[in-house]
């Protein structure tokens, strides 16, 4: 593994779920791994759980974080070439990104996408552009279309949990469902895309993707999996229901704030006593409600705690196969 931008960049999705595990039982054991290493993460947009579990992940590794708020603790970047730069941007990725390559060993980047133009997001200039210019391993921290440590730290959610209950699932595949979810304002595929993608890689699962009428996801990412409109029909025997919102990606960027989405206890019932799970940050009573937020069932700091071993488990890997190549 070179970069971690994707799932599919990993040589061995279980293996890695494996080595987060191991970290998570014994969080200090490699911390001589990333002795005099630096580990630079550079935010484009705001973050609380991928910023904190990282950086805690790299220090379990015995490395040096250093944290940059792009257009806030250093210049605002241009991404594209060809460019007059007498606007705001005061300086091109393509001297900013070498220079980052050679302060540090391994780099996170977190970009957003616009949601106004699709074929710019889905070009994800942002982090192919330091992916050309760096010459070090990336991590995506989120990009304009994906989040895999996101989906890694969900995939370990799910298999923990099936794990202390082993029993009831014996002769089943656990059925898992993810559920669009209202929301106030346009927000990116990202999480579903990922989670969508994991999904694909966990073929014991029974898969199930439920969005109102125009609110599909891209048909690149949901080829093989089954989608309804029918939220009650998707609910039916669920043992997880991860609720996420998304925008519109045929109409890119529209949103709705349709109200009977909201996940609530009333439809928990129709479930297989379902564990329920979302990336956080949550609109309380917009996306899910109270009740379900509060209960037992929800997973929500379970997947957040597991974003620091999944995160450890990344850089770890990347390390080691730096120290490989050299």
């Amino acid at each position: 593994m070179k970069h971690f931008t994707t799932l599919t960049d990993t040589y061995n999705f279980n293996n890695l779920l494996q080595l987060a595990t191991f970290y998570k039982n014994n969080p200090f054991i490699d911390n001589h791994l990333g002795k005099h290493k630096r580990l630079g993460l550079i935010f484009l947009n705001p973050s609380l759980r991928t910023r904190l579990s990282t950086q805690i992940a790299a220090s379990n590794l015995g490395m040096e974080t250093i944290i940059l708020n792009i257009d806030k603790d250093s210049w605002a970047l241009e991404f594209n070439d060809h460019v007059i730069m007498n606007g705001s941007k005061v300086e091109h990725i393509k001297e900013a990104a070498p220079i980052l390559g050679n302060y540090f060993d391994i780099l996170g980047i977190r970009s957003f996408p616009n949601l106004q133009n699709r074929a710019e997001d889905e070009n994800e200039l942002v982090l192919n552009s330091f992916l050309k210019y760096t010459k070090i391993p990336i991590i995506s921290l989120e990009s304009a279309c994906l989040h895999p440590l996101q989906a890694l730290a969900d995939a370990l959610t799910i298999k923990e949990t099936l794990l202390h209950q082993k029993p009831l699932y014996s002769n089943k595949k656990p059925k898992v469902v993810l559920t669009w979810a209202p929301h106030i304002k346009p927000i990116p595929h990202c999480v579903a895309n990922s989670f969508a993608q994991c999904m694909e890689l966990e073929p014991d699962y029974n898969f199930v993707i439920t969005n109102p009428q125009g609110f599909n996801l891209s048909k690149k990412i949901t080829k093989n999996v089954h989608i309804t409109h029918h939220q009650h029909e998707a609910l039916e025997n669920a043992d997880f229901v991860y609720v996420k919102n998304w925008s519109a990606y045929e109409d890119y960027g529209k949103f709705s704030t349709d109200s009977s989405w909201l996940l609530n206890s009333d439809k928990l019932k129709i479930t297989a006593n379902a564990h329920v799970m979302h990336c956080l940050p949550v609109r309380r009573q917009v996306e899910i409600a109270d009740e379900v937020l509060d209960s037992d069932k929800c997973l929500v700091q379970e997947q957040a705690k597991n974003r620091v071993w999944v995160a450890q488990a990344v850089i770890a890997t990347l390390l080691k196969n730096s120290i490989s190549c050299n």
